[in-house]
């Protein structure tokens, strides 16, 4: 049986612009960097998370498996404290969207810099 999920595949253009994008701006740290012959990835992560995110380069993936889903995964992540980093994004340049209210709590959406879109909801 699963046990956890481990880590999500993130397919970007650039690989280095998003490494930056999710560790200046939502201060996750780089968990691992490997480059081989065939491909490179980088994994990122929030300090101490069991789940992270692996940033692969779009393009060379497209070529090893043409017919793989590339899509943006609809992730879903968690704050303790919305309202600060709402104005810690807003304040980075982030694109951000409204805070809504919703039966299971507050929540907004915000892009990366390849206009990939995820969201955030508050839980204590």
């Amino acid at each position: 049986m699963i046990s956890k999920i481990g880590q999500i595949m993130l397919y970007v253009n650039n690989q280095d612009e998003a490494r930056d994008f999710w560790t200046e701006k939502l201060g996750f740290e780089v968990i691992s960097e490997e480059n081989n012959e065939q491909m490179r990835w980088i994994e990122v992560a929030p300090k101490g998370a069991a789940t992270s995110i692996v940033l692969h380069n779009k393009e060379v993936i497209a070529k090893m498996n043409p017919e793989m889903n590339l899509g943006t995964p609809s992730i879903m992540f968690f704050t303790e404290n919305l309202d600060q980093l709402y104005r810690d994004l807003t304040n980075k340049n982030v694109t951000v969207g409204e805070i809504v209210e919703l039966p299971s709590g507050r929540v907004f959406n915000f892009a990366d810099d390849e206009e990939n879109y995820f969201a955030v909801m508050e839980k204590a």
